[in-house]
């Protein structure tokens, strides 16, 4: 793919030496959240640090917000600056899971202001699978960046907007998560099922391949093709996580309108069980 938000193993492999490149792995296992950090152990790209979802890529769990909200500036100041990010810096992600943490990190690191960021297309099993070298152990130290993050207001939606705007709304809801949770039929993860109310379905892993690879820009406009081009896109999930891969996928046909509602539907469900007054009134 011709765009700088994908890059292939080979042209990752040519730029193991570059000093300005900054690997990220970000594998992860909702239902245990440390095994990433024991898969980064056994294996990794070499340079790689570790960026764990709920230790760097999320803020503090509150009553609302979501089960993975933003950080905040300062905490991701801190996280991008230890794992060696400087505003210059090429900074490459990846995951094993069809990009389902990759592409958060990738949103992440966009929306705090960083230009070069790009998702590592076919995920670590493409690296392996190509048989290039990988590392085991801990980290290798790396010098603190100097990023200062600058978050565009512009890119997210928060749960007022969209309850406020349901009447009449001036954009499409779509929803990343399978077609079991969007209906109702299947919550294991949060207190009320179903969906918010106008939303569409676009599940996540409709945007790769069995094989992790993204498909290619004409079959991905052919996926969005059903969706206005004139009306503005809040994406969703459960907790403003794999909405993000929709919203990479989006990136890649153009649409660079869409923004991501980030506590998701663990956030709506919040304000279901907890309404403030406005809501309650």
């Amino acid at each position: 793919m011709n765009t700088q938000a994908v890059i292939e193993v080979a042209e990752l492999s040519d730029l193991l030496k570059d000093p300005e490149l900054v690997i990220l792995d970000c594998r992860y296992d909702l239902a245990q959240p440390d095994a990433g950090q024991g898969w980064f152990a056994q294996s990794h790209i070499p340079r790689a640090q570790y960026a764990s979802l709920h230790g760097d890529l999320s803020g503090p769990h509150e009553r609302y917000g979501g089960r993975h909200p933003l950080p905040s500036v300062e905490q991701f100041a801190e996280v991008a600056r230890r794992l060696g990010i400087s505003a210059d810096s090429r900074v490459v992600v990846y995951d094993d899971q069809r990009l389902a943490f990759a592409a958060r990190a990738w949103w992440l690191l966009r929306f705090f202001g960083l230009g070069r960021v790009s998702v590592l297309n076919g995920d670590f099993s493409a690296w392996r699978e190509a048989g290039l070298p990988v590392e085991s152990g801990e980290a290798q130290p790396v010098p603190h960046g100097t990023f200062a993050p600058s978050p565009d207001p512009a890119a997210v939606a928060d749960h007022w907007e969209i309850y406020s705007g349901l009447a009449n709304p001036a954009w499409q809801l779509v929803d990343a998560r399978d077609p079991a949770r969007f209906d109702g039929t299947d919550e294991p993860m949060d207190p009320v099922a179903g969906h918010i109310p106008s939303a569409i379905n676009k599940p996540w892993q409709e945007n790769t391949g069995e094989d992790g690879r993204l498909k290619s820009p004409q079959a991905l406009r052919e996926h969005w093709q059903d969706v206005r081009s004139d009306e503005p896109l809040i994406c969703y999930c459960g907790s403003g996580v794999t909405a993000c891969v929709n919203l990479l996928s989006l990136h890649l046909i153009g649409r660079d309108d869409a923004r991501l509602y980030p506590g998701s539907w663990s956030d709506w469900c919040a304000h279901i069980l907890h309404p403030t007054s406005h809501e309650a009134g």
